[in-house]
């Protein structure tokens, strides 16, 4: 079901673009760059969202809102919240409207290939502290690489003090190493410091050999077990439901216990106070990092260590069709 509405969402908003617009936001599937991204400021290909009409941005959000969960849909548009904050531009009227707004020059949509075809083809959308990238291949999905991040994590003043973005991500985390017992955080704490930067940055391939491997889920307690299973949650309910349940399917099936959590830096949360964490096991790998700006800027990613871009579908496609 997720496929065909993310199909006919594409479709539409792409017949309602002007051939102006057509240009900057179709590319080839196989373009040179087709894995390059970063969730850094700066240029991107694409169609920006201020280049939307109204009508068009109303269909920009739908194909968005149909890739991502309820929760994931609102943690992407408030990425876009915290971007006016940071920026300090004054807030649009509450129309929920992009257009004219230097913001919305900011985050770009992009489809590669033809969804109206029977080929691979994807749609992404790019920005500072944002990128969700969709591949669909003969009727499967790949959601990943995807990052949310956030500047502020905490709004520290103003009207909006004490509004956090991505809160839970951080919450779970801390509660997960509270909740383990001395020898445990002695696997766990793989650093008395935090590093600067999620690990695998903007890697177009993820590489697990980064991270440190920490404590595995089967070396918990069934409470233990239960909060890293919400956080990992955090991370897979940002999708669809069924992009979600496939995910979680793929953990199980490649063998749960062998995930595994590493925490560095500051142990307790608060102003200054830089953290980090890692999941990862044989398919799935998420980082989080709250280190910049006093402890008050965070990044956070999931990757699929066999489905990033779809490449497993991909590699099944062409061998099906050679």
């Amino acid at each position: 079901m997720v496929v065909e509405q993310t199909q006919q969402a594409v479709i539409d908003l792409l017949a309602s673009l002007t051939p102006a617009q057509l240009d900057k936001i179709r590319a080839p599937f196989d373009t040179p760059d087709h894995k390059d991204w970063t969730y850094l400021p700066g240029d991107r290909p694409g169609l920006p969202l201020s280049d939307l009409t109204p009508g068009q941005q109303d269909l920009a959000k739908r194909l968005v809102e149909i890739g991502c969960s309820e929760r994931g849909a609102a943690d992407s548009w408030a990425v876009l919240d915290a971007e006016v904050l940071l920026r300090g531009i004054p807030p649009l009227p509450d129309t929920g409207a992009w257009e004219g707004s230097v913001l919305g020059g900011r985050y770009l949509l992009r489809v590669l290939g033809d969804p109206s075809g029977v080929e691979p083809w994807a749609w992404r959308l790019n920005g500072h502290h944002l990128a969700i990238h969709v591949t669909l291949v003969d009727g499967a999905i790949s959601f990943t690489p995807q990052f949310l991040g956030s500047n502020p994590a905490e709004v520290r003043e103003g009207p909006q003090a004490g509004r956090r973005f991505l809160a839970a991500e951080q919450d779970l985390g801390f509660q997960l190493l509270h909740a383990l017992e001395p020898g445990q955080r002695e696997l766990a704490v793989v650093s008395p410091d935090a590093p600067d930067d999620i690990l695998t940055r903007h890697d177009p391939v993820a590489d697990p050999k980064l991270l440190h491997s920490g404590l595995p889920y089967g070396d918990m307690t069934e409470d233990q077990r239960q909060l890293f299973s919400l956080l990992i949650g955090q991370y897979v309910g940002r999708a669809a439901g069924p992009i979600g349940l496939q995910t979680w399917q793929d953990i199980t099936e490649q063998g749960i216990e062998r995930l595994t959590f590493a925490w560095a830096g500051a142990t307790e949360p608060g102003v200054g106070h830089r953290h980090y964490y890692s999941i990862a096991g044989p398919t799935f790998l998420a980082e989080y990092d709250n280190t910049q700006d006093d402890a008050n800027h965070i990044h956070s990613v999931w990757r699929d260590l066999r489905n990033d871009w779809g490449t497993d579908l991909l590699a099944q496609h062409y061998s099906m069709h050679r």
